[in-house]
């Protein structure tokens, strides 16, 4: 039986302000990666998305980023690559204290937005955040994309990959992402998402905005869970994967 885990991005709310159903999230995923303070989420957010985590045995994710509040993460930041370590550091660090005082730990990292894109093709960067995780523990597996500069890096210093895949966002003939700035960049119907994600499991492809074919090693899928009927396109993807014999578990 093939086996798949089932990500998402959460804790990305900040005081009053709620983004996504973290809780509903939390009863579909078997990862979350929660957001560590820089591009979005409070203090007691994330202790409390980290409670939630602990409560329902989802691992935990240290969702890093550039220091990008207003930009939701989602802007270039042309970052010297030793502040970019430190960065990455901290974010680690102050996620991996709550999630202790939730009883729970930082079992992997992924970065988010922005930097997840920039360090596909930026070996300055790629090796910066890649430094960071060994600096910390070099136990900690790395989530990102396949044949990345990022998973080169993380390769040279021994790290642990995982391998990813996007359940809702359209993706180029080169294998990666389109941009959010383009139409159709994000997915929305569940039950064509879902689909999509037994593909990418079962055969190891998707299938490009201009039509062709895209090879893909998959070993964690995500889904974002700050999408519109984010639930529902979670919940369809699980059933579907189920569906397909297909078992989803976290990879860590």
């Amino acid at each position: 039986m093939a086996v798949i885990d089932l990500n998402a991005d959460l804790g990305e709310g900040f005081g009053v302000w709620r983004l996504g159903d973290d809780d509903a999230m939390l009863g579909i995923v078997t990862s979350a990666n929660v957001a560590c303070g820089f591009h979005a989420g409070d203090p007691a957010g994330l202790l409390r998305v980290c409670r939630g985590a602990a409560a329902r045995g989802v691992r935990i994710g240290a969702q890093v980023s550039y220091r990008d509040l207003a930009g939701f993460g989602r802007r270039f930041i042309d970052v010297d690559p030793a502040d970019l370590t430190a960065d990455v550091v901290y974010q680690i660090g102050a996620l991996q204290a709550i999630a202790r005082a939730a009883g729970s730990t930082v079992s992997y990292v992924k970065p988010h937005g922005a930097l997840y894109n920039t360090i596909v093709t930026n070996p300055e960067q790629a090796a910066a955040v890649a430094e960071a995780v060994r600096l910390v523990d070099d136990t900690l597996p790395v989530l990102g994309m396949a044949g990345s500069a990022f998973f080169a890096a993380a390769e040279r210093l021994n790290l642990t990959t995982v391998a990813e895949a996007f359940a809702d966002r359209a993706y180029r003939s080169d294998g990666q992402l389109v941009s959010r700035r383009e139409p159709g960049a994000v997915l929305h119907d569940p039950e064509t998402i879902a689909q999509r994600v037994q593909d990418m499991v079962s055969c190891g492809r998707v299938t490009a905005v201009d039509g062709s074919p895209v090879q893909l090693r998959v070993e964690s899928v995500c889904v974002h869970g700050d999408s519109p009927g984010a639930v529902q396109i979670a919940t369809a993807v699980r059933d579907g994967l189920r569906a397909a014999d297909i078992d989803v578990r976290a990879f860590c």
